[in-house]
């Protein structure tokens, strides 16, 4: 039994007549050593953390929902929503936050990052300790991280998903999910898959990339085989669209011309390209009755194909991040080779300076659906790399502090959405398609105390000196946003205030996600009955 035990042990003792009794062990032996036992009952020591806590009660505050504002206050204990109502009377044990003039929302679920991810020889910066604590200090309570086992080195999805458990379960700050990538099918991929979405693991996504030929791209062949095992598990299929062969052999003309610097990177994945590859995903995904979820969309192109494919009946949903609604491709062409190799990422931004607004307004018309990040950090250093080979420039952008701000300077403070559809886009629709809502993407009794105070006329000037990515520089670096995280809440208890972090190391959980989404398969067995094949019977 290590300190930490004994000590958590001697608060339980001290502290159990008034928090309460946790669960009965379910077996004569002894706890393990991520548990505390009292008299035979078994806490974990996050569940001691959460009865630590004091109740928090938040008042004076306008309790917004993806379809609701009003004047309430919330009372909020052992991690969960226990009472919203008008006005609740606050008890001396209680912790108040005055919220007068504050939004109350549900944090912010990024569904797009990659902490810690192992890639070209590299890793990138933010791990899940770094990566979850930005990601609090601006608003966000949970995020869905992609696992990519090393399949070309005979990984399996299992095992990779239990590294990348390994390496978040002692870090999180905040709680956390998993999406797991198919890089290429093999027999037993199927079998895997299945495995992967029990309940034991919690699973219920799985993304292809279209790109990166030679490392993590699936064929169009391996592509509609996994979409037609994502169907038949209700598991939700979601893809990096781009065309990767044809990028490969863009690069190799680009280099034998003598472009060498970032600026290659843009010319040789041009919009057309992502616009066809987002094409091809809703056809293939149409044809394997599989819903389809299409991460980072950068480009008109790539939304208007999504439009498309929606007004014919499929279930397609886009995923603009906050890189794409705040900048273009400019950067990619300044005289800088540093500069410009901080944005190299893929798809890369916009060469089209409208599009940023175009996207949100899309957000705004329901033609796009939710924002993530794709938060995937490389220093200086790393970037530096590519010098003289924009190919070898490690791709990825930061995102995941930045996001719940930029998203509204961009969409709610520029007249665009009303702080309801912020929600919905910033958490609601999320915790929707993932299956994890009402928890998580609500403030209702019963729903997870992942709360934040947030002060809509309040701005900050976003900069790599006043960050927490773990990463010397920062893409947004100068943009003014208004509307501030002054108080994020997880699991009921205060991780970032008066800008300071207030976190603790593994303080976070996993989430498992069960399949069978009803906002995604809802009507699946319906489209499945409308599919079948015709058959013509025949005298011989």
């Amino acid at each position: 039994m290590n300190v930490l035990t004994i000590f958590l042990f001697f608060l339980l003792a001290v502290c159990s007549p008034v928090l309460g009794r946790g669960q009965r062990c379910r077996s004569s032996k002894q706890c393990d050593y991520e548990s505390v036992c009292d008299y035979g009952y078994c806490y974990t020591i996050d569940e001691m953390f959460e009865n630590m806590s004091p109740p928090l009660l938040i008042k004076n505050g306008t309790v917004v929902n993806e379809d609701s504002m009003f004047k309430a206050d919330v009372l909020v204990s052992n991690g969960i929503i226990q009472e919203i109502s008008s006005s609740i009377i606050a008890l001396p044990e209680m912790e108040v936050i005055d919220a007068t003039d504050r939004f109350v929302i549900p944090g912010g679920i990024d569904p797009h990052t990659h902490m810690q991810m192992p890639y070209m020889g590299e890793v990138t910066k933010d791990d899940f300790l770094k990566g979850t604590e930005a990601a609090v200090a601006g608003g966000t309570t949970m995020i869905i991280d992609f696992c990519c086992p090393d399949h070309r080195n005979g990984e399996s999805l299992t095992d990779g998903y239990k590294k990348w458990r390994g390496w978040a379960d002692p870090k999180v700050c905040c709680d956390y999910s998993l999406s797991v990538a198919i890089t290429m099918w093999r027999p037993e991929t199927a079998e895997q898959m299945a495995i992967i979405t029990s309940p034991e693991y919690g699973v219920n996504s799985f993304k292809f990339y279209m790109a990166y030929e030679g490392t993590l791209m699936v064929h169009d062949d391996e592509l509609y085989r996994g979409m037609q095992e994502c169907a038949k598990l209700r598991a939700l299929a979601r893809v990096h669209a781009e065309n990767g062969k044809v990028i490969k052999e863009r690069e190799i003309d680009l280099l034998k011309q003598g472009v060498t610097g970032p600026e290659g990177h843009t010319q040789s994945r041009p919009e057309e390209i992502e616009a066809e590859a987002t094409n091809r995903a809703c056809v293939l995904a149409s044809q394997a009755n599989c819903p389809l979820y299409v991460v980072h969309v950068m480009t008109r192109g790539a939304a208007a194909a999504i439009a498309h494919h929606r007004a014919q009946g499929a279930i397609v949903f886009g995923e603009p991040i906050a890189a794409g609604l705040a900048l273009d491709g400019s950067h990619y062409y300044d005289d800088d080779w540093l500069h410009a190799a901080r944005y190299v990422m893929s798809p890369p931004l916009s060469r089209d300076p409208t599009t940023p607004e175009l996207l949100m307004k899309l957000l705004a018309a329901g033609e796009l659906h939710l924002t993530g990040t794709d938060n995937c950090t490389y220093d200086c250093r790393q970037k530096s790399l590519g010098k003289g080979n924009f190919t070898k420039i490690p791709n990825g952008i930061n995102g995941v502090e930045d996001r719940m701000s930029v998203v509204w300077e961009k969409g709610v403070h520029s007249g665009i959405i009303d702080p309801m559809r912020y929600v919905s886009i910033t958490s609601a629709t999320a915790a929707k398609i993932f299956n994890i809502y009402p928890k998580k993407g609500r403030i209702a009794v019963g729903s997870d105390a992942d709360i934040v105070v947030f002060n809509p006329n309040a701005y900050r000037t976003i900069s790599k000196n006043t960050h927490h990515h773990n990463l010397d520089f920062n893409i947004f670096e100068g943009i003014k946003c208004h509307g501030v995280a002054e108080i994020t809440i997880s699991r009921g208890r205060i991780v970032w205030a008066n800008g300071k972090l207030q976190t603790v190391p593994g303080s976070g959980k996993f989430v498992p996600l069960s399949i069978n989404s009803p906002f995604v398969f809802a009507s699946h067995e319906k489209r499945e009955e409308k599919k079948k094949p015709k058959i013509v019977e025949r005298l011989e």
